[in-house]
Formats: C-alpha cells, sequence, structure tokens
C-alpha cells in the first residue's frame, strides 16, 4: 500500500511544497493537487515535479468541462515529461455549481464526458490521430460546424510513458460502475472500509465484470484522519476526530444544492438517512457548528486511523483488504507528519 497526501487549494502552498520535499524523504509515494475553482492544479503540480524526486504527482482533479480532452491529453504529457514519468491523471465531473456557476458551461451528461475524455487522453498519449465521435466529444468538428478545415492530428512529441494512470473521483452508481470498467484507479470519498460494499459495491462488481483484462485490478486511492499513539482513547481520541466533524457537515450539509448534493446521497446510502437530513438542514440555514455537532461520531471513528498503534494496525489491515492501494494520509493536527509517516510504514511493512 502507498502513502499520498493531499495539497490543500489554500493556504501557503510554498510552505506545502517544502513539506513534501521532507515528507518525500521519509517514504511519501503520492501526493495529490486539489483544483476546485482555485488556482489552477496544472501550474502547482509543474513546480511539484520540479522540486521532487521520486513521489508521484496527481491532479485530484481535474474536471472534464473547463479544458477539451485534447488538452488533456496534452497535459498529461506534458506533466509526465516533466516529471520523468511520476505523473497521474485524475479525472472528475465536479459539480453544477462549479462548472455553470464558475466557468459557464452546461453540466451535461458527466459520465459520458469522463469515459470519452479517458479514450481521448489514450488515444492522445499513443500518438493516434485523433478522430473521435462521442455524446460530448467530437474530433475533428463535424461538416457544417467551423471552418471545415479541421483534420486528425496527432500528438507532435513521443510522451514519456504512452501509458499514464488515469484515476476517476467518482460517487454515483453508473459513474462508478464506469469506473471500474474503464479507469485505472477510483478516488472515493468518505470511504469506510468495512461498509463501502453496502455503497459501491454493487456498481463495482458490475463495472468490474466488464473490465478490459488488460487495464489489471482497479486502484483504489482513500482517505484517512491519522493520529497513532497509545494516548489517543477515549476523550483524547474524540478530540482528534472532532478534527473531522466541519469537512464532514461542509460536503454531507452545503456541498451542492439541497436536492443535488452527492455527498448527501453517500451518507444516506451509508445508513445515516436522518443525520444527513438533519446536518443539510442545520448547515444550509447557517448553522454551521451545529451541523458538524450532529456529524455520527462512529462515523468518524470507522472511516479514520485514530488509536494506539495496535488498533491502527487492525484497521490498516481492513484498508487493505478492502482493496485500497493508495492510502491518502490527513496528519492530525498537532502531529508531527514525518513521524506519522513513519509510523504508518513500519506498521504496514510489519
Amino acid at each position: 500500500m502507498k502513502l499520498g497526501m493531499n495539497i490543500n487549494y489554500v493556504g501557503d502552498f510554498a510552505a506545502s511544497v517544502d513539506r513534501v520535499v521532507e515528507l518525500e524523504h521519509a517514504g511519501l509515494d503520492v501526493v495529490w493537487v486539489a483544483e476546485a475553482y482555485s488556482v489552477d492544479a496544472v501550474s502547482q503540480l509543474g513546480y511539484l515535479a520540479a522540486k521532487t524526486n521520486r513521489v508521484e504527482i496527481g491532479s485530484g482533479i481535474l474536471n472534464v468541462f473547463s479544458r477539451s480532452a485534447a488538452a488533456i491529453g496534452q497535459t498529461a504529457a506534458g506533466l509526465d515529461m516533466v516529471s520523468n514519468g511520476r505523473f497521474i491523471l485524475g479525472l472528475g465531473a465536479s459539480g453544477p455549481q462549479v462548472i455553470e456557476g464558475f466557468h459557464g458551461i452546461p453540466y451535461e451528461k458527466p459520465m459520458s464526458r469522463i469515459t470519452e475524455y479517458i479514450d481521448v487522453v489514450r488515444m492522445t498519449l499513443r500518438r493516434e490521430p485523433l478522430e473521435y465521435e462521442g455524446k460530448t466529444v467530437t474530433i475533428p468538428l463535424p461538416e457544417g460546424e467551423g471552418t471545415g478545415l479541421g483534420k486528425p492530428l496527432k500528438l507532435i512529441n513521443h510522451p514519456v510513458r504512452s501509458e499514464i494512470p488515469i484515476w476517476w473521483a467518482s460517487l454515483m452508481p453508473r459513474s462508478v460502475r464506469a469506473t471500474a470498467r474503464s479507469a485505472d484507479g477510483w478516488l472515493p470519498v468518505f470511504f469506510v472500509p468495512g461498509e463501502f460494499q453496502r455503497v459501491w459495491g454493487e456498481d463495482l462488481r458490475v463495472g468490474t465484470a466488464e473490465r478490459d483484462p488488460n487495464l489489471g485490478p482497479l486502484d483504489i486511492g482513500a482517505g484517512a484522519l491519522v493520529a497513532i499513539g497509545e494516548q489517543f482513547i477515549g476523550d483524547e481520541a474524540e478530540r482528534v476526530l472532532d478534527v473531522g466533524r466541519p469537512f464532514t457537515a461542509l460536503y454531507w450539509g452545503g456541498m451542492g444544492a439541497r436536492d443535488k448534493n452527492f455527498y448527501n446521497t453517500i451518507a444516506q446510502k451509508y445508513g445515516y438517512e436522518k443525520e444527513a437530513a438533519e446536518i443539510q438542514d442545520l448547515y444550509l440555514s447557517g448553522n454551521k457548528d451545529d451541523a458538524a455537532a450532529a456529524v455520527p461520531r462512529d462515523f468518524l471513528d470507522r472511516s479514520s486511523l485514530v488509536g494506539p498503534p495496535s488498533l491502527v494496525k487492525e484497521r490498516l489491515g481492513m484498508w487493505r483488504e478492502a482493496g485500497v492501494t493508495v492510502l491518502n494520509v490527513n496528519v492530525a493536527p498537532g502531529e508531527d507528519a514525518v513521524r506519522t509517516l513513519e509510523n504508518l510504514r513500519q506498521l504496514l511493512d510489519d
């Protein structure tokens, strides 16, 4: 199992990069850069490529609406070049509030769009002439559109790799099935190793049954709040777990409209129907602290790695058994990130 971390899209980027360089020496395997509607992730990934030597750099995620499919193929080839073969392309659909509100692009057919972008990116990296006709992507423009001068072109440069891992941040049933069918990796959110099958299990099975064997097994990258130590029991464990309350409340309650919040739907599928409704009502009415307080404690506990080494080691086994290949670590505030990574690595290797 690899160890990964996210660089937040707010905060001191230079300090975050310095920390990545330090953690690379401590055993960090993957660093992900988010984008949302912050500064673009691509420029940050290029800078990270220049400052690091071994760690893989991943977009976590680039949306498939604000760039053309060919442009994302170019970007993947370019970031793989400047990182000497260390790039992971993370793709997602984002949501209508960002795509329509920030980019001014209709949020239409997101699942089909990602599937077709994956096809075009792979064609680009193989230096095939881009000739593609899908539901959302048509290259070149069809007859009657534009000047009529477009023709199939292939990437001029020879990429470092003709195949770059493409990961899909999917949540909803059809998208999860498509992820298992066509992506190299899956980036779920709010992953509970002992319970995720009730949310996504059937969709993963259906998609895997249609998967090209040449792709190999689907990688899974899942995040967890981490604090390791004999002191993390009782009230001290509670204090650390409380760190996850505002983030969870934000996503379950405020990330999307009342009738279109994918994260709230996931919470309901985990069995928190009542709590999900209450958190959303509180959050959307402006009571963010009460919404955070309403986040179920058992969810925070089961989705985290907080406790004595023996407990964390046992739970790491559950994450591994669930198929997680990249554990994205969120080090608890006040804990030493280098020591935490070293402890995790030791527990994984024992």
